[in-house]
């Protein structure tokens, strides 16, 4: 099993851990990154719960097999809780051989739990973008 590095200790580290995760192909190493009570918001507008439904939602993008590519942009902090604006892009030669760009501006939040470490709680990678139903 590979190894991950930690989760942040700063919400700035998020981006980078992201990254590494979503990278890795592991809906796993991903989950760790969600507390308990995380909610996922989907590309329709949809609210998921729960961590078995949120993985199943990753897995749609992993299965692509593109790297991630993500930067914050700003990371706000009020005690234990942190709004991060991440720019993130998916782009390559999808598993069909159809061109893939995926992307947006990312508005999530995420707390830090007692063991210090950051996790998100709110996953909000479309932003104010206007969702379509699917």
């Amino acid at each position: 099993m590979a190894e991950f590095h930690s989760l942040p200790t700063e919400p700035e580290g998020m981006a980078a851990t992201l990254v590494e995760r979503f990278n890795s192909g592991k809906v796993s190493a991903m989950m760790d990154m969600y507390a308990p009570e995380a909610i996922l918001i989907a590309k329709d507008g949809r609210t998921i719960t729960g961590h078995a439904v949120i993985a199943a939602e990753l897995e749609r993008d992993l299965k692509l097999g593109l790297p991630l590519e993500a930067k914050a942009r700003h990371v706000f902090v009020a005690d234990d809780i942190a709004e991060i604006v991440l720019d993130w892009s998916i782009d390559g030669t999808g598993p069909d051989g159809k061109h893939v760009h995926l992307g947006g501006s990312a508005a999530d939040v995420l707390r830090r739990g007692s063991d210090g470490r950051w996790r998100y709680i709110i996953d909000n990678n479309q932003g104010t973008a206007v969702r379509q139903p699917a």
